[in-house]
């Protein structure tokens, strides 16, 4: 499945263009001395201001369309290209930046995250606009990298009574068709027989049956990668029912799927050189006679006995098993990502993610490449001494904690407790969605840090 939310913005290099020069605000009054005639006296008599994202059309002596002005932020960013996008006529353009300020393959990126659409059920005008653009190795990764992307923001924006357990499976197995990849499916009971008991008791509720999607690709010799994502296709909280406001946008639920789906479908479109192994836990978390209850305990895949202290805490149970799965195979890397506590958002907000891991190496590798992006995500600390707070009154681990201090802390050492082979593992607490629309971030579903992530995977094994 590939997303067609996003047609193809890019025009070849020697197509018929228009200009768009690059600046940064300190070299506006060179570009003034340059340009000079009616580029300038345009630009003053429209009031543009050399601020960052700042973009600025003028006509030529005809009255026809001429050329554009971007001024960049110090440094530029790819989000830079994006604000460019939105701002400009229909039309064909170019970028014409001789200091170099934006390489291609950031502006390239930038304006294929900035040309993203969802309109499955609403039709909206799209001004055609194309960026003329050689298609370099690094730009064509790059161009790859934003169109995985788009595929897992579409995942997210369906709503759920088209996108379910099944439904999302079916993404995968899409996804895994067209790059050559091996999927299986474990459905319903059949997760009993295979020792999947949280993921099953999680999803007995629903009449759309839980399953676990398990992708695999790459070479078998080649260092193996494990990406590990949240699928609870829908929330309704079970029977620790959640508010009505709270279940508005439990859609997102899945947004770590679809982060993780996203990163599997740039590495793969991209030739990474892992192994790569991609485990979906996909369930609905529904109210029923079946649905499981407060105070209930199950045996987990990985033996530990697990309390139930709130069905509404139910997506670390879905990973629980899937991480176990995960770390049987004693991966080079286990990466995970979910939508998965409020107490991240508190801390946060919606635009840091928040990266949880016992690697300093690691965390720096991923904490630098979201710099790098000017995609950022912060590191919380795996503070042992909370363990306490999830300790089981008649099983070994409870899903909530007895205290409401510390969830994202207390939710991602519940996860800990089910990694114990594999000397690599980090963990996403993800919003999976943008609230608010930022340039190249539209408001709506988010595959959220599958920039940074793949940038680190990239240096590490790819590029």
């Amino acid at each position: 499945m590939t997303s067609d939310a996003m047609h193809d913005p890019f025009a070849p290099a020697d197509a018929p263009s228009l200009p768009v020069r690059l600046i940064r605000a300190d070299q506006f009054e060179r570009f003034r001395d340059e340009a000079g005639g009616p580029a300038v006296r345009w630009l003053e008599a429209t009031g543009f201001k050399p601020e960052p994202q700042a973009v600025g059309v003028w006509p030529d002596a005809d009255g026809n369309l001429a050329g554009a002005l971007l001024v960049v932020a110090d440094p530029p960013l790819a989000w830079d290209v994006s604000a460019l996008f939105d701002r400009l006529p229909a039309g064909t353009w170019r970028l014409d930046d001789p200091d170099r300020l934006v390489p291609p393959a950031e502006a390239a990126y930038g304006w294929a995250m900035a040309a993203y659409r969802f309109e499955r059920y609403k039709a909206r005008p799209r001004p055609e606009r194309r960026l003329a653009i050689e298609r370099t190795a690094d730009v064509e990764r790059m161009i790859r990298l934003a169109s995985a992307i788009a595929l897992g923001r579409d995942l997210v924006n369906i709503p759920a009574n088209d996108l379910g357990p099944e439904e999302l499976a079916a993404a995968i197995a899409g996804l895994g068709e067209e790059q050559g990849a091996r999927v299986e499916t474990i459905v319903g009971d059949a997760l009993l027989e295979h020792n999947f008991p949280l993921i099953h008791a999680v999803g007995a509720a629903s009449d759309r049956p839980p399953r676990l999607v398990d992708l695999r690709w790459g070479d078998p010799a080649a260092p193996m990668v494990t990406l590990v994502g949240k699928g609870v296709c829908f929330d309704t909280g079970g029977l620790d029912l959640k508010p009505a406001a709270a279940m508005r946008t439990m859609k997102k639920d899945m947004g770590g799927a679809a982060a993780m789906t996203a990163l599997a479908g740039a590495i793969m479109a991209t030739g990474l050189n892992v192994r790569l192994r991609l485990l979906v836990p996909a369930v609905e978390n529904a109210v029923s006679g079946r649905a499981f209850r407060p105070g209930d305990v199950f045996r987990s895949r990985k033996g530990i006995t697990v309390e139930i202290g709130n069905t509404d805490a139910e997506g670390r149970l879905v990973l629980a098993d899937a991480l176990a799965l995960a770390d049987e195979e004693n991966p080079e890397l286990i990466l995970d990502a979910a939508t998965l506590t409020g107490a991240a958002r508190v801390a946060l907000g919606p635009e840091l993610p928040v990266l949880f891991t016992p690697d300093d190496t690691l965390a720096r590798d991923i904490q630098d490449a979201g710099e790098r992006t000017a995609d950022p995500l912060w590191r919380l600390p795996l503070h042992q001494p909370y363990r306490k707070l999830i300790e089981g009154k008649i099983a070994e681990i409870d899903n909530s904690g007895a205290k409401p201090f510390a969830g994202a802390i207390t939710a991602a050492l519940f996860l800990q407790s089910f990694v114990g082979e594999t000397r690599l593992w980090a963990h996403l607490d993800i919003f999976g969605i943008n609230d608010t629309p930022r340039p190249g971030r539209p408001q709506g579903g988010e595959a959220t840090a599958v920039r940074p992530l793949f940038e680190m995977l990239w240096r590490r094994f790819g590029g």
